[in-house]
């Protein structure tokens, strides 16, 4: 709100409402206007979200007024009034703005005095400013048609908005969901293939070394590892031998050699076991 909107009212009054204090004031034309921000106090709904919702409200940004508007300070103790710029909406235009505010959407002790306000906030206002010296004309029955066609227009305008930003978290969660299900589905991609990997290099029992096998394994190291010791009989060479063997099948163990690499580690075994013979001849 601008300076251009902002004006000093001619008479102020306060009006009991249920034990809450209503202030009202009326400007030089007449027109009756409500701060808003105590409102919402007794109501015990946000300021900040009403400020928000009144600013992006076509109908009640335009007709709302910034109001000098005096309340007496009740944090000081003197208690002396205290002049201040509030935010305020024509008295016409109050029971749009409580319609706008939906009761099953606020917390359950708000809920009653909600609709209390909803029903009599505007008629006890009205009262205390239908003066005998005011002249005021009652409105009309096509001009209570269209107060409610009003109201009704704010409500649905309300929910209107609260289904779009509904609508908007929907899109939101559902784009965060997509991203999550691909990446556990990229995840799950890698696992398979490192599970694949791994299980290419565990021997299946049918690719196993049968006992014979093993046998001719174990004897031509045994063989080599003694023609070693010939050379250096310092040290015994079984280690020796199962390490080059276990560097030439990519195995760890003798016994996991499968059946494909099985010939050709008894031909580096029997060549090098020639070897060492050439050798000692």
């Amino acid at each position: 709100m601008g300076d251009e909107k902002s004006l000093v009212p001619i008479e102020q009054r306060e009006v009991d409402f249920y034990g809450d204090t209503l202030t009202a004031v009326q400007a030089e034309d007449g027109t009756v206007y409500v701060p808003i921000r105590p409102i919402c106090g007794f109501l015990g709904v946000s300021w900040q979200g009403q400020n928000r919702r009144i600013n992006e409200d076509e109908v009640l940004s335009e007709v709302s007024m910034s109001v000098n508007i005096t309340l007496t300070d009740i944090k000081a103790d003197s208690r002396r009034p205290k002049t201040s710029k509030m935010l305020c909406l024509p008295l016409e235009y109050i029971n749009g703005f409580l319609f706008g505010i939906n009761p099953k959407r606020v917390k359950p002790e708000v809920k009653a005095g909600l609709i209390r306000y909803q029903k009599e906030c505007y008629r006890v206002l009205a009262d205390a400013f239908l003066l005998p010296v005011t002249a005021v004309s009652p409105m009309d029955a096509d001009d209570q048609v269209l107060m409610q066609l009003h109201n009704m227009a704010l409500v649905i305008a309300n929910t209107t908005r609260e289904m779009l930003e509904t609508k908007r978290l929907a899109k939101d969660n559902k784009r965060r969901l997509d991203l999550a299900r691909g990446y556990l589905q990229g995840l799950n991609e890698r696992l398979d293939e490192r599970f694949t990997a791994i299980e290419e290099r565990i021997p299946k029992p049918s690719d196993a070394l049968t006992k014979d096998q093993a046998f001719e394994i174990q004897e031509r190291v045994k063989r080599i590892a003694l023609a070693l010791a010939k050379h250096d009989p310092s040290k015994t060479h079984f280690r020796a031998v199962y390490d080059a063997l276990s560097l030439r099948t990519h195995r760890t163990s003798y016994k996991d050699i499968p059946q494909e690499t099985y010939e050709a580690a008894i031909s580096f075994l029997d060549e090098w076991l020639m070897g060492l013979w050439e050798t000692d001849e």
